[in-house]
């Protein structure tokens, strides 16, 4: 696979529109017919992912999106997962991730089924950045 594949979503901040970001997921992931094994912990990882923006980003009553961009490169596969929400605090997580607590479980599994995690936020909502590194 010589350049980077990418593919880009944006769903509404919907709870039901989640099984879009996994099936996508699975569409790309296919291309590099890597493991099953590997695309299921991926596919919980980005669902988390998605989950904590549609969960907490916009708040009740408000309207609002959730972006996801995939990138396969010939040695691992990046998602970025983001919304224009309230965002939240990625150091105060950092502090406290030694305990497990029901807010931060998703960023905990999540980091668990990943080789990478960057959580962020660019001024406005949240952004987490995910990699998976590929075996062939």
């Amino acid at each position: 696979m010589a350049a980077a594949q990418a593919v880009h979503l944006t769903i509404p901040a919907k709870a039901e529109y989640i099984t879009l970001v996994r099936l996508a997921l699975a569409g790309l992931w296919r291309v590099g017919r890597y493991s099953d094994e590997a695309l299921a912990d991926l596919k919980l990882a980005v669902t988390e992912a998605c989950s904590n923006s549609v969960r907490h980003a916009y708040g009740e009553g408000r309207e609002g999106t959730v972006k996801v961009d995939y990138e396969l490169h010939s040695d691992r596969l990046v998602v970025e997962v983001s919304d224009d929400g309230t965002g939240f605090d990625p150091s105060a997580w950092e502090r406290e991730r030694g305990e497990l607590t029901e807010g931060g479980l998703g960023l905990a599994i999540i980091r668990a089924l990943t080789d990478e995690l960057e959580l962020g936020n660019g001024g406005r909502g949240s952004r987490l950045r995910l990699v998976k590194f590929l075996d062939d």
